[in-house]
């Protein structure tokens, strides 16, 4: 299973607006510079999230975008499952299938794909944009790039 851009370009845009909450409306243009993303694509992903209700938009000279909630209340789950759609392995697990398929009853391996997802779940929603925030700060602070250290 791998995302698409969509997801993981959205994630960094969405990192973009909670290293910068606070400073006000942040115009699309130096998000996409920021975070290296053609403009017109990021024009499409932001469009999904703030249908999604995840961003807000602010019209005018000194307009651009907001986090529509606090960065502690938005999860990497939130905005990968609105770019993205359902997280799961396979349809007989995904949330927004309904009803079984032909081979439910003596599945398997049906419970393999759901604990999978669950996984997947698990990490994706305990992961929030603050705290992605905080890992950026800490690194800057130590001066490591990615806020790790590894040593061979």
């Amino acid at each position: 299973m791998k995302l698409s851009t969509k997801g993981r370009y959205g994630v960094r845009a969405m990192f973009d607006l909670a290293l910068h909450q606070g400073d006000g409306p942040i115009p699309l243009r130096s998000i996409a510079e920021r975070q290296d993303i053609s403009e017109h694509y990021l024009e499409q992903l932001i469009a999904v999230l703030r249908k999604a209700g995840i961003v807000n938009s602010v019209r005018g000279a000194h307009g651009g975008y907001l986090l529509a909630k606090e960065p502690q209340d938005i999860t990497i789950g939130n905005i990968i499952r609105a770019l993205e759609g359902p997280i799961a392995p396979a349809d007989c697990v995904s949330d927004e299938v309904k009803g079984e398929c032909g081979n439910s009853p003596d599945c398997v391996v049906k419970m393999i794909w759901k604990k999978v997802k669950d996984s997947i779940d698990e990490v994706l929603d305990s992961i929030t944009l603050e705290d992605l925030r905080q890992e950026a700060i800490n690194a800057q602070q130590t001066g490591h790039r990615h806020g790790y250290m590894y040593h061979i």
